[in-house]
C-alpha cells in the first residue's frame, strides 16, 4: 500500500515538476476561451492531471490532460483535443474544437470552479 502510494504520489511530482511556466499559471487560475459569438467556455486545470471544465452552454465537464510536445491534450472520454500552449503573455488566439477562431485568456483566480 505504501508503495503504490509512493509511486502516485512520485508520479503527481513528475507530472507538476515537468509542466512548462504558462502551464504553472494555469493550475492557479481560470482558462477562459471567448468564441465569436461572445458566450465564454472555463477551464480549470490541477497538476495531477485532472481538469474540470464549463462550457458556453453551461455544461460541466472533467477529464485529464497531458503534455505532449509543445502542446497540451485535454481528454473527455472519446473526446480529445491539443493547443499549443502559449509561450508568452497571458492570452492568444487559436482555433476550437468546432473550427471556430477563439480569444484564450488566463484570468487569476478559480471562481466557478465548483459552481453547480
Amino acid at each position: 500500500m505504501l508503495r503504490t502510494l509512493g509511486l502516485i504520489g512520485g508520479l503527481f511530482l513528475l507530472i507538476a515538476a515537468a509542466a512548462p511556466p504558462a502551464l504553472e499559471k494555469a493550475f492557479t487560475g481560470t482558462i477562459v476561451s471567448t468564441y465569436p459569438d461572445g458566450r465564454t467556455a472555463e477551464l480549470w486545470m490541477n497538476p495531477d492531471g485532472a481538469y474540470t471544465s464549463m462550457g458556453r452552454r453551461h455544461d460541466r465537464h472533467s477529464g485529464s490532460w497531458a503534455l505532449k510536445g509543445d502542446k497540451v491534450c485535454f481528454r473527455r472520454g472519446l473526446f480529445g483535443y491539443c493547443t499549443r500552449i502559449p509561450t508568452a503573455g497571458t492570452s492568444f488566439t487559436t482555433k476550437a474544437i468546432t473550427g471556430e477562431t477563439i480569444q484564450v485568456r488566463l484570468m487569476p483566480g478559480r471562481a466557478g470552479e465548483t459552481a453547480g
